[in-house]
């Protein structure tokens, strides 16, 4: 997942995207004080790490 943050004078505007081409595309549309995050979730990692159990 990845969070598109943009900053203004009087708000901060959020907007999530699920891929990161979309978001990169949106990213670079956008002027102004911005931030783009990618969110990775520890669940999503333990899904794709072999188990270590003897």
């Amino acid at each position: 997942m990845w969070i598109l943050t943009l900053y203004s004078a009087d708000s901060i505007k959020m907007f999530e995207y699920e891929n990161k081409d979309e978001a990169w595309e949106k990213y670079d549309k956008v002027d102004g004080c911005k931030i783009l995050s990618e969110i990775i979730y520890y669940t999503d990692i333990e899904k794709n790490e072999p188990s270590s159990e003897l």
